[in-house]
């Protein structure tokens, strides 16, 4: 699979994030959180990243996170896909006020959140 975040796997819409917060589900793993809803058959998965603004005041800083979390679903894709399915609308949050220094620390903690059930 191409390591690339296409336009049309962009979770945009209105509509789209409300269903996603009214019927998803939610996984926790260390400073990452993830929602996640199941869309029809047929229907491509999107995602998206969001950071709080209580946690970050500046908006570089919030920018700079969104970045690394849309990097490491680039390159991790495929991890990601096994675990929340390719059919599934996703949102993910960093949920913690200390500030990742580096992608391969949301690299750890993506992978955390990959990890399949036991």
């Amino acid at each position: 699979m191409k390591n690339t975040y296409p336009r049309h796997e962009k979770l945009k819409q209105k509509k789209e994030i409300a269903l996603l917060f009214e019927k998803g589900k939610w996984k926790s793993c260390g400073r990452l959180r993830i929602i996640s809803s199941s869309v029809s058959d047929g229907e491509q998965g999107k995602f998206a990243v969001s950071v709080s603004k209580r946690y970050f005041k500046k908006s570089v800083d919030r920018n700079r996170i969104k970045r690394l979390m849309r990097e490491c679903y680039r390159l991790h894709k495929d991890e990601f896909y096994a675990v929340f399915g390719s059919s599934s609308h996703n949102m993910m949050f960093w949920t913690s006020s200390t500030k990742p220094n580096s992608l391969t620390e949301v690299e750890e903690e993506f992978r955390k959140l990959c990890l399949p059930k036991k």
